[in-house]
């Protein structure tokens, strides 16, 4: 069995996370990836000119990502690989100016499940999506990364709060708003200018509207005596985002072969760009009409010949809370990828496709574990059972099992890394489902 420790792959994996503090960075990041590696920018409102044995992409909201390529024939069937570009974390309100004590401090709203103790005391950057308007009327979209310690959310001293360590419930409207300078005065708008100068070299533009969040400036890093371990932000799920990436880009290209990443899957996936949306049945759609069967009866055909897998982490038996796992389903980290099952659906894994993604370990010598949550306690879902539901694709959920889910910093295993990236690629390399 290989031992899976790469560390190239891992540095590109660090840069990545490093360089990816919002979906729509992320999905950014992935594209000038794609077109480095030759695959060509498609724009959702021209006509489509497909060819086969061609590479493409096409984005949604600048934060959901689909790539493909296409094999030398007709498109019969595809190789799925899914995952998610949000993360949970402390998103800007639109009015978020606002002081206190003699401090400028901007209101947060929580996006999706954060574990949000660990938000204190920490260095925090900004970064999101900005709209501006230019002297000439223009509206123009635009990144910002501000990578600079400018906020931190400060605890409350233990000498004045006696049951902190007690379980006390954190308020995100009133205890959660980061501090960012000393001042009874100074607005956010004028911030935002200056970065953007700094940034883009605005000097006439006018902010708009914005998507900003905070998120944690320490970089990613291994740990462990023998660095057995990945410690970063947003792993969850920008891990499976980079895995599904590296295993399209090292696919051999003689089969049909999709990645799409999509938004929202953290506050339910219900938007134009997220899985419950029409975005990948749209792509599916105009695959078929150009260089598939063109048929309503040719899509569903094409569809129920494919396969998806989808990747999103998995947790991984916690060494201090093992009674938080059956305690025959406890994945363990650095032990191979994650089968993740639920018989009431809220994972998309059914015994077919199980047995196929074990036959694909098998192939690509890799472990593989199964994950089910204990009977006693709530499971949580991915875009698996959506993609199945809006798609009718047969669907896997597997991920790489990890420590901390949801919190400002997640860990998992560096030899996980390259067990489910090479699982992957042989997926998309197999020639039969």
């Amino acid at each position: 069995m290989p031992n899976a420790f790469d560390t190239h792959l891992l540095a590109r994996l660090c840069d990545f996370l490093r360089v990816s503090p919002t979906p729509w960075h992320a999905s950014h990041n992935m594209a000038v990836r794609l077109e480095q590696a030759g695959f060509e920018r498609l724009e959702e409102t021209a006509t489509w000119q497909l060819a086969p044995g061609r590479r493409y992409y096409v984005t949604r909201n600048d934060s959901s990502i689909i790539a493909f390529k296409l094999p030398k024939g007709r498109v019969e069937t595809m190789r799925m690989i899914g995952a998610h570009t949000d993360s949970p974390g402390l998103r800007l309100k639109p009015n978020a100016t606002q002081h206190s004590a003699g401090w400028l401090q901007l209101g947060v709203e929580v996006y999706g499940g954060a574990l949000l103790a660990p938000w204190f005391d920490r260095d925090l950057g900004i970064a999101g999506r900005v709209h501006v308007r230019h002297a000439d009327g223009r509206l123009e979209g635009v990144l910002l990364n501000v990578d600079q310690p400018v906020a931190m959310v400060p605890s409350l001293a233990i000498h004045l709060d006696r049951e902190a360590n007690n379980g006390r419930a954190i308020n995100p409207q009133t205890q959660m708003a980061p501090v960012l300078m000393q001042s009874d005065n100074v607005e956010l708008a004028p911030l935002l200018s200056t970065w953007l100068r700094e940034q883009h070299g605005f000097r006439d533009a006018e902010v708009v509207d914005f998507e900003l969040s905070f998120y944690d400036l320490q970089a990613p890093s291994l740990v462990g005596v023998s660095q057995e371990l990945l410690a970063s932000a947003r792993l969850d799920n920008l891990l499976s985002c980079f895995m599904g990436l590296e295993a399209l880009l090292a696919s051999d290209g003689e089969q049909g072969t999709l990645f799409i990443a999509n938004d929202h899957e953290e506050v339910g996936s219900a938007s134009a760009c997220g899985a419950q949306g029409p975005f990948l049945g749209d792509v599916l759609k105009r695959i078929n009409a150009q260089v598939g069967g063109g048929s309503e009866e040719s899509l569903i055909q094409l569809i129920q010949s494919s396969c998806m897998i989808s990747c999103d982490n998995a947790h991984a038996l916690h060494p201090n809370f093992c009674d938080k796992h059956d305690e025959r389903h406890g994945p363990m980290i650095n032990a191979g990828p994650v089968i993740k099952i639920n018989a009431n659906q809220r994972y998309a894994t059914n015994s077919a496709t199980s047995a196929l993604f074990r036959d694909v370990c098998r192939e690509a010598e890799v472990p593989v574990q199964a994950f089910v949550t204990r009977a006693d306690m709530g499971c949580g879902s991915t875009i698996g059972p959506i993609t199945a539901t809006e798609i009718g694709v047969p669907t896997i959920d597997v991920g790489v099992p990890q420590w901390a889910m949801h919190s400002i910093r997640e860990t998992a295993g560096t030899r996980d890394v390259g067990y489910l990236t090479d699982a992957l690629t042989v997926f998309l390399n197999r020639k039969v489902l």
